[in-house]
């Protein structure tokens, strides 16, 4: 199999984390190739942790549920593609593009990195499924307030970020039901992409 991209879009409580580690598991054992993992959850949180300056502004617009700025998402992603990235990887992204800007960006790295038919698997979850899921994991900025504004910052940036593939030759985006269980959003994945 050549080498993948795809690309995960998913409201928060939507499980696409999840499904991420059970596809790069399932591309490893399907056809023995790495999986680079490009998500900026990751590097956002390594950098509150580190509590510089940056992480304390960053931790400041996470507790308010709002988006990171641009440059520090595009920069996460530049960093993970530049250094872990060669042609023989499969590339998957989660939490980003985030918004139209992003999306922008986004596509010039993939032009950038040779990579064509992006594959974009959106799983959709309906809004009190979703906060539903959000309140059981209980993390700390998962208060009602944090959640609302994270649904308004999904629906006006994430989404469009999204549709902005819509009519991109070498983008596809496949829509799973996110409301089954976990093996059987899984499945879904697989088949869709025909894996």
């Amino acid at each position: 199999m050549q080498p993948q991209t795809f690309v995960f879009f998913g409201q928060v409580g939507s499980g696409k984390g999840t499904q991420v580690k059970l596809l790069i598991d399932f591309l490893k054992t399907k056809d023995g190739k790495e999986s680079v993992y490009a998500g900026t959850g990751e590097g956002f949180r390594k950098l509150v942790e580190s509590s510089n300056y940056a992480g304390q502004l960053i931790k400041e617009k996470l507790d308010k549920g709002e988006l990171v700025d641009n440059f520090f998402a595009n920069s996460i992603i530049t960093n993970i593609l530049g250094s872990e990235l060669s042609p023989e990887k499969h590339l998957i992204l989660d939490g980003y593009p985030r918004n139209v800007a992003q999306s922008k960006v986004f596509e010039d790295m993939m032009e950038f990195f040779k990579r064509d038919s992006i594959k974009i698997i959106y799983i959709k979850v309906e809004k009190e499924e979703a906060i539903k899921r959000m309140l059981l994991r209980g993390r700390h900025d998962d208060t009602k307030e944090g959640i609302a504004k994270r649904f308004d910052e999904y629906e006006n940036n994430v989404i469009p970020a999204m549709d902005y593939f819509k009519d991109r030759n070498d983008y596809k985006i496949y829509t799973i039901e996110g409301e089954q269980s976990v093996e059987n959003v899984h499945k879904d994945i697989i088949k869709a992409l025909n894996l």
